[in-house]
């Protein structure tokens, strides 16, 4: 690691950074001193209570807070933060920011090259209002589910705001999931309410879902309604191919009903919100239900000051309606933020389409993913000399751990200015444990730090801190806000208690490996289930991705950990560069790389070429599922995948029968 950052903020930058202005109001209200940021993460994980009192005033969260703040405070699970309060989510993302005018955007909308749309905050509040209207008249109460089977359109956000607003829980689904998929999420929870969508775009080509959406309702029968919104302007047509009395036209649904002031009903800080699913490559997705509260003040946080998002802003994250980077994105409006929403192929109509959008919108936060990185450095491309991006200051890569190499691919040509924030966390909690700083250096392939009010660390197998530079479990020792309830129909708590507690009863195991480092940042190196152990030692598997996809010939890679010989082997699967062959000389330089770039123990015993590597919707190498395909067992789930037909490219090989 070079001994110096690879940006430094200005003073200037610093200075009107909302952290710093935070630091400012906490330390008068804790009467302390707070030098920087890691001394203000400090105090907001030993006195956690006034801590998150703090975010809602400093915020200015609409609702009550009622007496106490933290109910049970060292329990984990069990702690309860704002027992007393009651607020609604809807009501505070759709408040308008000091001095905003209701006729700028809160809304800008790109469907790939055939649509664009763009919603003002009273066009939104319009919106929501026939909603919120026709939702009560069929008779969405509080606590019922409403689900979302729909591309990341306008519409989508507000079918959410509407069903949250009256106190239903939302749960999505991005339309390319098959039937099977759809049902084995949202067929656990029942919604009452379906809002769903005539079909969308992806690659310039147009995909119907009107006979996967008839199979689909035929196995909800606990939707008493249908609502079929308009994307490629069959809507009506789709409703009615439907042939079920239940199903009908958004703007059918909505007709009869003038926008009112909506009527936002206050519920306990606990109240159900979302309903999220794991990405369920090992079985049945898991239903992770989040609290009203909890999510709002951690989002505040997160988008307000670790990325710095403030009214007038224009955040940008790449996302379906499966991944939590949705529900993260849509609490930018809370913070008076336009959302830029973007839905189809990220390369289509070609490579620099998601620059073309940032250069036209004056996009100041552009949220996307490590392997999209990587793909624009493999292509080569240098948006720095082919866009104007003048207001672009913060860039945000979840999803995989963003390897140095790519850091360097941002800073050299993308923009040299700018704070890149690489946030990890997951569906589990719909948000960050580690994540960005805008007041402080970033350094090369590293994570900045933990987010404020987390007591995150890295512990090694005896449940003890690792040392700097050690690798081990990332873990949550202290209860943080945004823990979710609990699981759907997981009456005992037990499942929820065996996914985070079973590793270390005392405290929050995420699942990640990983290790802190002498600048007080953080590196992931991977999934631990993923975590490959040859010769009983633990190696990540995104050691091995650094170093492999610097070779120009590779495009992708996956490792995974074969059973032989009474131990285990690791074995690399690679795609190739059109004109690249994986023969004798390709594998030694592949080999060299990683021996060099990481240890003799990272070197695969076996390299094999395959034509592609699965994914998960959410753009994520499923790599267990092709370590069961390896040793003939069974994948739980492959509706989980993006593309599960790859997956009969790693069934019996001959490569690794020896």
């Amino acid at each position: 690691m070079p001994s110096h950052p690879i940006w430094i903020p200005s003073q200037d930058r610093v200075s009107r950074a909302t952290m710093t202005a935070f630091r400012r109001f906490a330390a008068a209200r804790a009467d302390a001193e707070f030098a920087d940021t890691p001394a203000l993460h400090d105090w907001s994980i030993r006195e956690p209570a006034q801590f998150w009192d703090t975010i809602w005033d400093f915020f200015e969260v609409i609702g009550d807070k009622g007496t106490r703040r933290l109910l049970d405070g060292d329990r984990m699970p069990g702690a309860r933060f704002f027992p007393d309060a009651r607020l609604n989510f809807a009501e505070n993302l759709l408040r308008p920011a000091d001095g905003a005018d209701r006729n700028d955007d809160a809304i800008v909308f790109w469907g790939e090259d055939k649509v664009k749309r763009r919603w003002t905050w009273d066009e939104l509040n319009r919106r929501v209002s026939e909603l919120q209207q026709a939702m009560r008249a069929a008779g969405v109460a509080p606590g019922d589910c409403v689900a979302g089977l729909l591309p990341n359109m306008p519409e989508a956000i507000a079918a959410m705001l509407a069903a949250t607003s009256l106190g239903a829980v939302w749960s999505s689904v991005s339309p390319d999931f098959g039937v099977r998929g759809v049902i084995d999420r949202l067929g656990q929870i029942g919604p009452k309410l379906l809002v769903t969508v005539d079909g969308y775009w992806y690659a310039g080509k147009r995909i119907a879902i009107s006979e996967k959406l008839a199979e689909i309702a035929l196995q909800l029968p606990s939707v008493v309604r249908i609502v079929v919104a308009d994307y490629l302007g069959d809507a009506e047509a789709v409703a009615l191919s439907l042939h079920d009395a239940r199903a009908c036209s958004l703007a059918d649904f909505i007709a009869g009903f003038e926008p009112a002031p909506i009527a936002f009903d206050r519920l306990p800080f606990d109240h159900p919100l979302y309903i999220m699913f794991s990405s369920g490559t090992t079985g049945v997705p898991k239903c992770i239900v989040h609290r009203s509260g909890g999510v709002l003040l951690q989002h505040l946080k997160e988008i307000g000051l670790h990325c710095d998002v403030n009214p007038a802003d224009r955040l940008f994250y790449f996302s379906t309606l499966s991944w939590m980077m949705w529900n993260w994105l849509v609490s930018g409006l809370a913070r008076g933020a336009t959302l830029l929403l973007y839905d189809g192929s990220p390369f289509h109509p070609h490579a620099s389409v998601l620059f073309d959008y940032a250069e036209a919108e004056a996009m100041t936060h552009f949220g996307t993913s490590a392997k999209y990185i990587d793909a624009l450095k493999k292509a080569s491309l240098r948006p720095m000399r082919s866009h104007r991006l003048d207001r672009l200051r913060t860039m945000l890569s979840t999803g995989s751990p963003l390897v140095a190499e790519s850091f360097d691919y941002v800073y050299q040509a993308i923009k040299s200015d700018l704070h890149l924030a690489s946030i990890s966390g997951g569906t589990d909690i719909i948000s960050c444990f580690v994540l960005g700083d805008p007041t402080r250096p970033v350094w090369r392939g590293e994570i900045q730090g933990p987010g404020l009010g987390l007591a995150v660390d890295v512990w090694s197998d005896d449940g003890a801190p690792a040392a700097p530079g050690v690798k081990g479990e990332l873990v949550c020792t202290k209860p943080f806000v945004v823990m979710p309830l609990g699981f759907f129909a997981d009456t005992d708590g037990a499942r929820y208690r065996s996914s985070y507690f079973e590793r270390f009863p005392q405290a929050w195991c995420q699942g990640d490996f990983a290790e802190v480092t002498v600048n007080g940042g953080l590196i992931i190196h991977g999934r631990s289930d993923a975590t490959l152990n040859p010769g009983g030692v633990r190696i990540g598997t995104a050691e091995i991705y650094a170093q492999v996809e610097a070779v120009p010939q590779v495009r992708e890679a996956l490792a995974i950990g074969q059973e032989h010989d009474s131990d285990v082997r690791v074995v690399l699967f690679v795609t190739l560069q059109p004109d690249a062959q994986l023969d004798d000389a390709l594998q030694q330089a592949i080999r060299a790389q990683i021996r060099q770039g990481a240890s003799p123990r990272h070197v695969p015993a076996r390299i094999v070429a395959v034509a592609d590597i699965p994914r998960t919707k959410s753009g994520k190498i499923a790599e267990l599922a092709v370590r069961d395909v390896v040793h003939g067992r069974e994948v739980k789930n492959v509706e989980a995948l993006a593309n599960p037909e790859c997956l009969a490219l790693f069934r019996n090989l001959e490569e690794l029968r020896s």
